[in-house]
């Protein structure tokens, strides 16, 4: 039997290094999302020789990522199999990215089939673009960053500190009331999974290694952002939160923060944003950057 253990902070220092070798683009292979997002999903982790097995729960049941690490990973796939029929139920396999695809069935031809989850795919953009804006496509982004600078002639950026992590909760605080007056109950588990991770990303700050910037227009604090490294070429940007009736306040801070990653992280190529869940208004604003690449992301599930 695996021995999963809810995922602590004390486990990064094991996990880390496995995610490392594995240098995989995928969101869900970071720390942070697996710490952060634990509570949301039951994220449980064992290590089998080199390979680190995650377990996790949720609209599809119980599930397992893709095995990472430099461990055996067929034999990480057989050990799960019988973990899953150990509790009575199917293996599956969730959040595979096409290169894990191919893996998977080049070790076991024609034993799982296999889904696409569309709202699970990650957006994927050059970070120069989303620094300097240049082009006809993002002609509306710099317009909107125009007409913020011109509305908000007192803004600042600068980076987060543990000075100022009480101020960032604050203004979560707010936005998640506006959110809710705005949305109704309609995206409240959405948002409220959301705040859960956000508090710990805050509350652990320093102890996950996060970065992070944000925006004040008169001493207030009206958006900010949070990531940290994901792989050897790519930055993955946890939380982004800003007013709304702000125009052009999300534009500025995520234009910010791409020239702060490039200044501070040369070797990063892409920021992932992550995914849009389904939810139409996240998808739309993710795609009017005009990503660069998908993480396209698939289940898969043994069949006997």
């Amino acid at each position: 039997m695996i021995d999963f253990k809810p995922i602590r902070l004390s486990d990064k220092g094991w996990i880390d290094p496995l995610l490392a070798q594995s240098d995989w683009r995928g969101c869900e292979y970071n720390f942070t999302n697996l710490f952060c997002w634990k509570d949301a999903y039951c994220h449980e982790a064992a290590r089998l020789g080199d390979s680190l097995l995650v377990r996790l729960c949720g609209a599809l049941g119980c599930s397992y990522l893709y095995p990472a690490g430099g461990g055996d990973r067929k034999a990480a796939v057989l050990a799960l199999k019988e973990e899953a029929g150990r509790r009575g139920e199917p293996l599956r396999l969730v959040c595979l990215t096409q290169g894990q695809v191919e893996e998977l069935e080049g070790l076991f031809p024609g034993r799982f089939t296999f889904t696409a989850d569309r709202d699970g795919y990650d957006y994927l953009y050059d970070i120069d673009r989303l620094a300097d804006l240049g082009g006809k496509k993002l002609h509306a982004k710099r317009n909107h960053i125009h007409r913020f600078e011109e509305n908000n002639p007192s803004w600042v950026y600068e980076e987060i500190t543990p000075a100022t992590l009480a101020e960032c909760l604050e203004m979560d605080r707010e936005w998640y009331r506006r959110s809710m007056v705005r949305e109704g109950k309609e995206e409240e588990e959405d948002l409220g999974n959301e705040g859960v991770a956000l508090r710990l990303a805050l509350a652990h700050y320093d102890e996950l290694g996060l970065e992070g910037g944000l925006i004040r227009v008169y001493g207030e604090v009206v958006a900010f952002t949070i990531g940290d490294i994901l792989s050897s070429d790519t930055y993955d940007v946890h939380f982004e939160k800003a007013y709304g009736e702000l125009q052009g306040a999300y534009a500025a801070i995520n234009q910010q923060f791409a020239r702060w990653v490039r200044e501070h992280h040369p070797q990063v190529r892409y920021l992932n944003r992550e995914d849009d869940m389904g939810v139409e208004g996240l998808r739309k604003a993710k795609e009017s950057y005009y990503p660069d690449r998908m993480v396209e992301k698939h289940s898969a599930v043994w069949q006997n």
